[in-house]
């Protein structure tokens, strides 16, 4: 059901001393086959962003903040609670603008600014990207305006990290929207953590906006999954990348169809491991003591959203603030 796309990669030998410099076990690779693409473009080059505006040096008491095209990131968020109940966050969901998957790299680069600048305008000590296809599009040039001024965490890097740990036969699937899949970011950063290892990559237009949508898992849904899992059972993958924040709330229906011996991998726990050692390593963690708080704001209607994101966060959300971007709310 759905647009699929499917992407084989083989990548580089892993270095002798890879593995220990990782903390892994070394393993016996599989020779990889020859390079194999089918349907997929090449990745564009990352889209130039115009400079945000300045930055002020960040406080301790600051929140964190968070920012996805919709609720899928507040699994997020709900790791980096329950993991820092002592930090401050600000959420930012676009669900004017949802869903991402299908957009031009370009117009998602735009996109991530604009969401970057009204959470830092409000005053942020660390900026988190939880939608996979913003990181894609926009994660360099984010990266290069403020590392320096406010640390950025985002998705994909976290995720192929522990990938690359966890996968046994250098086989490795990976679940994502179609602008994730081309942009070859999970590819990049899969290479760089094992060399040697292969990528399934599928891509499905429909997955996250299902599971947006609420209610039960219908025949919609599992068909979904089953479409997407097929190619992945094909190449016998030992672990799979759950490449979108809404996925989660389906992994045990995707659970199911790859078989309890493949290993899922999603960003929520690798997230909130990085927010806290990039506080600790900039010396901007809060008194473990407080109780922290977190709030709300959306492009979209902040009513709808709350029902929708309560399911996502699994905790209680009160009031959300509406941000007039100037769009159309979705249907």
């Amino acid at each position: 059901m759905g647009v699929l796309l499917e992407a084989t990669i083989a990548l580089r030998k892993v270095p002798r001393g890879f593995c220990r410099a990782q903390g892994m076990r070394p393993r016996r690779w599989r020779k990889m086959h020859q390079f194999r693409h089918r349907g997929r473009a090449d990745a564009p080059a990352p889209a130039r962003l115009p400079p945000l505006a300045p930055v002020p040096a960040a406080d301790r008491s600051l929140p964190v903040a968070v920012f996805d095209s919709g609720v899928g990131g507040l699994t997020v968020l709900h790791e980096c609670l329950v993991s820092l109940p002592h930090e401050d966050f600000l959420y930012l969901g676009d669900t004017a603008r949802f869903p991402y998957g299908d957009r031009r790299p370009a117009q998602l680069a735009e996109f991530a600014r604009e969401l970057a600048g009204i959470l830092l305008g409000r005053g942020a000590k660390l900026l988190v990207v939880a939608c996979n296809s913003a990181t894609a599009a926009a994660l360099p040039a984010l990266r290069d305006e403020l590392e320096r001024r406010v640390p950025v965490v985002a998705v994909v890097e976290p995720e192929s990290r522990l990938a690359a740990a966890a996968t046994e036969s250098g086989r490795v699937g990976l679940i994502a929207t179609p602008a994730t899949v081309k942009s070859g970011a999970y590819a990049n950063a899969l290479a760089r953590e094992a060399p040697d290892a292969e990528l399934h990559a599928v891509a499905s237009a429909e997955l996250a906006p299902l599971i947006q949508e609420g209610g039960e898992v219908d025949h919609r849904t599992l068909a979904c999954v089953e479409g997407a899992c097929r190619p992945l059972k094909q190449a016998q993958v030992d672990t799979v990348i759950l490449g979108c924040t809404h996925y989660p709330l389906v992994r045990p229906v995707l659970q199911r169809e790859l078989g309890r011996r493949v290993r899922l991998i999603s960003s929520g726990e690798a997230i909130a491991a990085e927010v806290e050692g990039k506080l600790r390593e900039h010396d901007m963690e809060n008194d473990e003591r407080r109780r922290g708080d977190y709030r709300f704001l959306a492009t979209g209607d902040p009513e709808q959203f709350r029902r929708a994101g309560t399911r996502f966060l699994q905790l209680p959300i009160g009031q959300v603030e509406h941000v007039d971007m100037g769009v159309r709310t979705a249907a």
